[in-house]
Formats: C-alpha cells, structure tokens, sequence
C-alpha cells in the first residue's frame, strides 16, 4: 500500500479558497476519475509545517492503481479547467508529490 501526497502552499490570505477548490476537486473530478473519498484526506500546516501548506494525500493499493489514476485523471477536461482556477491561490514553483510506502504492522 501507498500513500500518494499531493502538496501546495497557498498564497497569503488564499488558503481557505485553496481549501475550498481542493474541496471541489474530490467532489467532481476525483470521483470521475474513480477516487475512493473514504481513502483521501486534507491535511494543513499547523506545528513544524508552514501554516499555507495545504496536503492531499490519497490511498492506493499499488503504483498500478495510482498509474491508472494519473492517466485519467489526464483524460478529464475539467481537471485542467480546474487547475487553471486554483493557479491563483496557489505560491508558484510549491507544487510537488510524495509517494509514501506503507510499512504493515507486524
């Protein structure tokens, strides 16, 4: 099992409209692109962390299935609409992805 963290930071005085666009996009995009919203979360800054740190983090049970989410999430025009709506809020050159293996419990 992975963890996939998607991470922005949001400009000053933007982080609650990146908030709500994040928001918007598991709503309608991740759930045409088949997103499980009882295996995502939003995560914030809060101690040790920039507060404008905003995380998605989503997940998956192999880098298959993640794969597969990338390539239709590609294939959804509102996803690239949506990305032009978020740009705004959003502190240039912040964007990055993590993918994180999860160790089981022995």
């Amino acid at each position: 099992m992975f963890i996939a963290r998607w991470q922005i930071d949001a400009r000053f005085g933007h982080k609650q409209a990146a908030l709500d666009l994040m928001r918007e996009w598991e709503k309608e995009i991740g759930r045409k692109a088949g997103l499980d919203p009882s295996r995502t979360s939003i995560l914030t800054g809060s101690i040790g962390l920039k507060e404008a740190t905003i995380e998605n983090n989503m997940t998956v049970d192999s880098l298959a299935e993640l794969e597969r989410f990338f390539e239709t999430i590609a294939t959804i025009p509102e996803h690239m609409a949506w990305g032009k709506k978020l740009e705004p809020f959003v502190v240039s050159g912040t964007s990055r992805w993590s993918i994180l293996r999860v160790v089981p419990m022995e």
